[in-house]
């Protein structure tokens, strides 16, 4: 038996209640039978079923590694089975993430998100798992370069031994599908001058420097405009992060959340919204679509499999994850995150409000363009 444990967290949009809503529950529960199956078969160890916003979010524990065919071929199936149920019940966009009619062996360019890492567990094995609705991966970048590389967010950078070290950043070009592997502290503004731009560069894996902690947090990176090669929705990226130990502390990696940074997404993913820090049950987007939704949720990993809140003998895929910003404690967040929104909603079409051409996921400006084409007159 491998002493290494994989955590792999897939997530798509295959159809909702209300427009961009959230899924009905008989798609989660096709996703949980499917997912029992999984297990029966010894493809996955454990799961656990969520949602952010519209988006289901599959969260698997097993021991095949990143990448694995069956692994992902299994959560295809689940979204396939969730999608069948969508397009009975006539709801809004079902099936929109599953961009090819058939599996092909890895679900990375098929629509889906994935995010998944692999590592030996510590005695102790906290994860806090982020889900996000209406952004775009590179959202994350902001927060984790805040808990990576900022000592006045994360303590542990100056007082824990390992943290002091540093970490290794792996960045991808979204665009060129390019990426490389950076280093803090001593390439921190370097770092900075790539994820400055969202609309291009992202963060998708975080190691620490100590070979014994290994892999810290990883982010879905995939976008769906470009793998579509047309606007089908937004990325709604996940992202999974290991704590404590010579990592971020949990109140380390949530702190960030505290300050509604502006995302990109929102409505018709083509505008400016502040992050909304939120339970999984409050992350309808009812306001404009959003604003873009945060959730984080907490779960140790514990001999391979999930153990949250519920009773350790529970059913498998039976688990109550803690709901970090479900608390009041956010409550100031939130309303400086609705304020915030409705100063960038009163900008109307006119920019900032709305993202640049180069990232408007509704291109109309060239239909407008070419029809103007013979009035255009050049300035004396």
């Amino acid at each position: 038996m491998s002493d290494r444990v994989t955590v792999s967290v897939i997530k798509a949009d295959v159809g909702s209640v209300g427009g961009h809503a959230r899924p009905h529950p008989l798609m989660m529960q096709k996703c949980v039978e499917r997912l029992k199956d999984g297990v029966r078969a010894g493809t996955v160890d454990d799961f656990y079923v969520t949602r952010v916003g519209d988006d289901i979010n599959l969260y698997l524990t097993h021991t095949r590694g990143e990448n694995n065919k069956d692994v992902h071929g299994l959560c295809w199936d689940a979204f396939m089975d969730a999608t069948k149920v969508a397009k009975e019940m006539k709801l809004y966009a079902a099936g929109q993430d599953l961009l090819t009619d058939a599996f092909s062996g890895n679900i990375r360019g098929a629509g889906p998100g994935a995010a998944e890492m692999e590592f030996k567990e510590r005695g102790a094995e906290p994860i806090v798992f982020f889900m996000a609705d209406k952004t775009e991966p590179s959202s994350y970048s902001f927060p984790l370069c805040k808990v990576f590389m900022d000592p006045f967010t994360t303590t542990g950078l100056v007082i824990d031994p390992r943290a002091h070290e540093g970490f290794k950043f792996e960045i991808v070009d979204v665009i060129d599908s390019k990426k490389v592997i950076m280093s803090t502290p001593e390439e921190t503004y370097d770092i900075l001058t790539l994820l400055g731009d969202t609309t291009r560069y992202a963060i998708k894996r975080i190691w620490s420097k100590s070979d014994d902690i290994g892999i810290g947090a990883v982010v879905s990176t995939e976008k769906l405009n470009i793998s579509a090669g047309k606007y089908v929705g937004k990325d709604d990226p996940v992202c999974i992060c290991r704590a404590q130990s010579g990592l971020p502390a949990v109140g380390e990696h949530l702190q960030p959340y505290m300050f509604p940074a502006l995302v990109a997404g929102w409505m018709r993913g083509s505008h400016y919204g502040a992050w909304y820090p939120c339970s999984v049950a409050d992350s309808d987007p009812v306001f404009f679509d959003g604003p873009p939704r945060i959730c984080a949720v907490g779960m140790h990993v514990s001999n391979g499999k999930f153990q949250g809140l519920e009773d350790p003998n529970s059913p498998v895929g039976v688990h109550e994850p803690l709901d970090y910003f479900a608390g009041s404690c956010w409550d100031e967040a939130r309303r400086s995150a609705v304020k915030a929104s409705m100063y960038m909603r009163r900008h109307g079409p006119f920019m900032p409000a709305v993202l640049g051409p180069e990232e408007m996921e509704y291109p109309t400006r060239p239909a407008v363009l070419s029809k103007l084409k013979e009035r255009m007159e050049k300035l004396e």
